[in-house]
C-alpha cells in the first residue's frame, strides 16, 4: 500500500525518518520497475538545521520543492556527480526532508545492476545515497515529483521494524553545520 500524504505531512521529521525504515521505495522509470527496502535515513529539520539546504529560510529554485509540503521528492546533485533522493515532509513552507541513504534490492535487480555498471549484488549496490538513486533511476529530473503517483512512491508492505534494531547517530558529510552536525538524526535498521 502506498504511503498516504498524511504520513509525510506530520511535523516530526526525526520520527518520519525512523518510520521510513523498512518501507519500500519503488520507481517505474523508462519502463523498468525497481524496488528497495529502506535501510538507512537522515533527517533534516528545515530552517533551524544548519545542515539543511533550507537553513535560515534559504529559498532558491533548487530548494523550492522543500517548501511545497510533504509527499514530494527533493533530488539534488551532490559534488556535481551523485543524485540524492530526499523525501519532503511537514506542511507547506516548513522545509523538512529525509535523505534515503541505503537500501536492499527487492525488485528489478537486473536493471539496478545495469544502472550501477555492476555484475553482482552486494551491500554496495545500494550502500549509499548516490547508489540508491542511481540504481533506482532517480535523477534531478524527478525533483518535486509527488510520491503518490506512478513514477516514484513509497509503500508499506507490513514490515515491522523494532526500536531495538534501530541505531541512531550523527549525520554524514555535514561537518560544516557545526553543532548541528552532531545531532543523532541518522538512522540505520540493523537486521
Amino acid at each position: 500500500m502506498k504511503l498516504p500524504r498524511s504520513f509525510y505531512t506530520r511535523k516530526d521529521v526525526v520520527q518520519i525518518s525512523r518510520d521510513l525504515l523498512g518501507k519500500v521505495l519503488v520507481t517505474d522509470i523508462d519502463g523498468f520497475k525497481t524496488a528497495a527496502v529502506i535501510l538507512e535515513t537522515e533527517a533534516y529539520a528545515g530552517e533551524t538545521d544548519r545542515a539543511s539546504h533550507a537553513h535560515g529560510g534559504r529559498r532558491t529554485k533548487r530548494t523550492e520543492p522543500l517548501y511545497q509540503g510533504g509527499g514530494r521528492a527533493y533530488v539534488y546533485l551532490c559534488y556535481g556527480i551523485h543524485h540524492l533522493f530526499n523525501v519532503v515532509t511537514n506542511e507547506s513552507d516548513f522545509p523538512d526532508a529525509v535523505l534515503v541513504r541505503a537500501g536492499q534490492p527487492l525488485q528489478g535487480t537486473t536493471r539496478m545492476l545495469q544502472r550501477r555498471c555492476r555484475t553482482k549484488v552486494d551491500k554496495s549496490l545500494l550502500g549509499g545515497p548516490g547508489s540508491v538513486a542511481k540504481a533506482l533511476g532517480i535523477t534531478t529530473v524527478f525533483t518535486n515529483t509527488g510520491l503518490n503517483g506512478t513514477v516514484i512512491w513509497i509503500e508499506d508492505r507490513g514490515q515491522t521494524v523494532y526500536e531495538r534494531d534501530i541505531v541512531a547517530g550523527p549525520r554524514v558529510g555535514v561537518d560544516y553545520a557545526g553543532q548541528d552536525a552532531g545531532r543523532p538524526y541518522r538512522f540505520i535498521w540493523r537486521r
